[in-house]
């Protein structure tokens, strides 16, 4: 998950699922992952049973 800055959004990409969602909160975007990704692995003809999502952020900061 990434934010955007010129669209001043949160998005999640993984070609694994395969999954493309964007959001302004990013505890939005996190449901939505949740609940679309069984679907799409369903969809797209990939086991989902036992699936396991991992949430990572990484922050960064400028210093000017």
């Amino acid at each position: 998950m990434d934010w955007d800055d010129e669209a001043a959004k949160w998005y999640a990409l993984n070609e694994d699922i395969p999954i493309m969602l964007e959001d302004a909160s990013l505890d939005a975007l996190i449901n939505r992952v949740k609940s679309a990704a069984p679907e799409l692995l369903e969809l797209n003809g990939k086991p989902h049973t036992s699936i396991h999502l991992l949430f990572k952020m990484e922050a960064q900061t400028v210093v000017a």
